[in-house]
């Protein structure tokens, strides 16, 4: 799996604009059932994903259609890990790491 954390390259008014369409971008992984979490940074200047786990390939596929991606407003750090312990609350996670 991959924790994926964003920083953001362009003003927050752009940001904003694109804002929707990241949103919908989403939406559509989880329903692919390609993310697991995701959220802002705090202080507001990017965000960060975590995936299910995935061929490399196709996750670098899946964030080239990001349209922070597309229209250039973010930059993207991947970094693979394995988890080998999460809390009970993960249930899900723990069940997909199992399989």
């Amino acid at each position: 799996m991959f924790v994926v954390v964003l920083t953001y390259t362009a003003p927050l008014d752009e940001i904003d604009r694109a804002l929707p369409d990241h949103g919908e971008w989403l939406a559509r992984q989880y329903e692919d059932g390609h993310f697991l979490a995701s959220g802002g940074r705090n202080p507001r200047v990017g965000g960060v994903i975590i995936t299910r786990p995935m061929d490399r390939g196709r996750l670098d596929a899946i964030l080239a259609t990001d349209p922070f991606a597309v229209q250039g407003l973010a930059t993207y750090e991947v970094i693979r890990f394995s988890p080998t312990r999460t809390a009970p609350e993960l249930r899900l996670v723990n069940e997909i790491l199992d399989s």
